[in-house]
């Protein structure tokens, strides 16, 4: 029984929004995970700028991940699919995969 930790979309057309689930290896992308350990919006939103400090910063993604269950569940043997895995290592749990370069 292979589990793996990758994205469900949801969101309209054109308007992503991705939880990040916890399912079986075999089943579909929309059906029911196991659980559910986050969330992420792939839309870059702009900071609020109430201030001219804010008027300079960055639009950001958002990225809402439950980090004990994500140990919880790399530590018993989930497999985080390649987009997980980059989310993973940006919130610190898992080492950045090494680039590859390919000769061409």
């Amino acid at each position: 029984m292979v589990v793996r930790i990758r994205l469900a979309r949801f969101g309209n057309k054109h308007d992503p929004f991705y939880n990040i689930v916890v399912a079986q290896a075999r089943s579909a992308r929309g059906s029911k995970p196991l659980e559910v350990i986050g969330t992420y919006n792939p839309i870059p939103k702009r900071a609020a700028s109430f201030s001219s400090e804010n008027a300079n910063l960055r639009p950001y993604k958002e990225i809402a991940l439950d980090r004990t269950r994500a140990k919880y569940w790399l530590g018993v043997g989930a497999q985080p699919s390649d987009p997980v895995w980059k989310l993973l290592s940006m919130a610190g749990l898992v080492e950045p995969k090494p680039a590859t370069f390919h000769k061409a």
